[in-house]
């Protein structure tokens, strides 16, 4: 607009009576220049635009356009029918939804989950309220499966070097491999899966181990408890597994730990703390909120939930760690109570001391194993250990430390002495690290099987593909974190002929 004479605004202002409102000094003016920009319906895009179309001459060209774009509903669909049941099952009704108990596996752990079915195509999943690992939630992993059961970019064929191959002659390859080595003993078969908590699994496993003694079994997955493994290790001089209570804890220590977002018992972990969260005058368990505190270097939903939180760089963990069990009493050098964080670490080990039997310090799975010896050291000092924290055999079949079972499989490859590798799961070429050599190390490998449910890395890099099926298309088991067995049940068929371990360790 031009300029505004404001004189005479204030003139016309100071004529007028009541209440009035402007949107702007330009509609007070009511100018013939801003008169003329209200009459154009887009004024600064229409600047730019060709004005001899007129707004009808508009509206008739479009309009010829849509009548054009309808003609394409005219042509004749084929005839589609819809059949009724012949008998129909007394408990299915359209519109009703069933539901059944299965399991999500993350981290080769079970987490107890009710799926919703309509009409034989599951459509929702939620917790199941009588699992001990779920306890009726869910994480947002498992209720993303159910997207990827429909993913239309799911392997839907057997391939042998990219091009698409029938199941028979996969079969056939596979029964001339096992031949040979029922020749040799098992010599030179490798068989590589993720962590492993599957009772049916695991008696496959090493049924085959038995009949080929020479084989052997590797195991790695890219987020696994090689830290914690180790850590026990040193502690113990046996592997074992920390099962923490949070229901028992009024002061939490988390060292790099992002329990409430991470893991296998995330979902319960996450469940007890809010039920602590819960005062309750008339429960006394309930008197008063548990205290958390959270050392770590990446804001997490733990640190987001803490109380009080202390921000160090990762490499730092284990040194605040050694300082706050030096404060607690255990022996570590005078050195370690030289601290910039000394007042925030004395307020923790008061809190700490104040409440023993009724503490917990949680490890990060990424910290090194001398932050998991340090906190089993704390949790034994402060009398958690069976109150907060209970040490129990390792859930998985075959505690292995995955980076050195990969080790030693990609030696052998490098070696030759691997003729038929078969990998259930995963897509190692791509989690490995670039220094472990896998992908190269398996171009070495004659015929190499990989059953996964993408096309992905690892397919393009072994000699065989075959498409697998999806968890609610499948029967298995699986352990949870606490060694509840859990039955996996399928919903629906196979919708792209996929293949579970099983059928191919069978």
């Amino acid at each position: 607009m031009s300029n505004i004479d404001l004189t005479q605004l204030r003139e016309k202002i100071a004529g007028t009576s009541g209440r009035d409102y402007w949107r702007s000094l330009d509609e007070l003016a009511d100018s013939e220049e801003f008169q003329r920009y209200l009459r154009a319906e887009f004024p600064e895009p229409a600047s730019f635009l060709d004005t001899s179309l007129s707004r009808r001459g508009f509206l008739r060209v479009m309009g010829a356009s849509l009548a054009l774009a309808g003609l394409n509903a005219c042509t004749r669909q084929p005839t589609e029918k819809i059949f009724p049941y012949v008998k129909q099952p007394e408990i299915v009704v359209p519109g009703e939804p069933l539901f059944y108990a299965s399991a999500f596996v993350l981290g080769g752990y079970a987490q107890g989950i009710l799926v919703e079915s309509h009409l034989g195509r599951p459509t929702k999943i939620e917790g199941n309220p009588e699992h001990p690992t779920s306890r009726g939630a869910t994480g947002v992993l498992a209720q993303a499966s159910l997207l990827e059961l429909y993913d239309p970019d799911r392997a839907q064929v057997v391939t042998r070097a990219g091009e698409i191959r029938p199941w028979g002659a996969f079969v056939e390859t596979l029964d001339a491999e096992m031949k040979k080595h029922a020749q040799n003993g098992g010599a030179g078969l490798r068989i590589l899966t993720e962590n492993v908590t599957s009772p049916t699994l695991t008696s496959q496993l090493r049924a085959l181990l038995a009949k080929y003694p020479g084989a052997r079994w590797h195991q790695y997955q890219p987020v696994n408890e090689d830290n914690s493994r180790r850590g026990s290790l040193a502690a113990f001089g046996v592997p074992v597994d920390s099962r923490y209570s949070l229901a028992n804890a009024d002061v939490i220590v988390a060292l790099d730990a992002d329990f409430l977002g991470q893991g296998p018992a995330h979902v319960r972990l996450a469940r007890e703390f809010a039920d602590r969260r819960r005062v309750d005058g008339v429960n006394p368990a309930r008197a008063t909120m548990n205290r958390l505190y959270a050392i770590e270097s990446t804001m997490s939903l733990t640190g987001a939930k803490a109380d009080h939180r202390l921000r160090v760089s990762n490499h730092e963990v284990e040194t605040v760690a050694r300082q706050l069990a030096v404060r607690l009493g255990l022996p570590g050098g005078a050195e370690a109570h030289d601290s910039e964080h000394a007042e925030w670490l004395a307020a923790v080990v008061k809190d700490l001391k104040s409440h023993r039997g009724r503490s917990l310090v949680i490890p990060g799975a990424f910290q090194p194993p001398a932050v998991h010896v340090l906190a089993h050291a704390i949790n034994r000092l402060l009398d958690n250990v069976g109150s907060t924290v209970n040490y129990i055999e390792p859930v998985a079949a075959d505690p292995a430390v995955h980076s050195d079972s990969l080790a030693a499989l990609v030696k052998d490859m490098n070696a030759g002495t691997v003729s038929t590798l078969v990998i259930l799961g995963g897509n190692p070429a791509f989690t490995t690290p670039p220094d472990a050599g896998f992908s190269a190390a398996v171009g070495r490998v004659a015929t190499s099987v990989h059953l996964g449910l993408d096309i992905d890395e690892t397919s393009e890099t072994c000699t065989w593909h075959v498409s697998a099926a999806h968890a609610l298309e499948s029967w298995s088991d699986a352990r949870s974190e606490d060694g509840t067995a859990t039955v996996i049940q399928p919903l629906i068929e196979p919708l792209y002929n996929g293949k579970t371990a099983h059928e191919i360790m069978a």
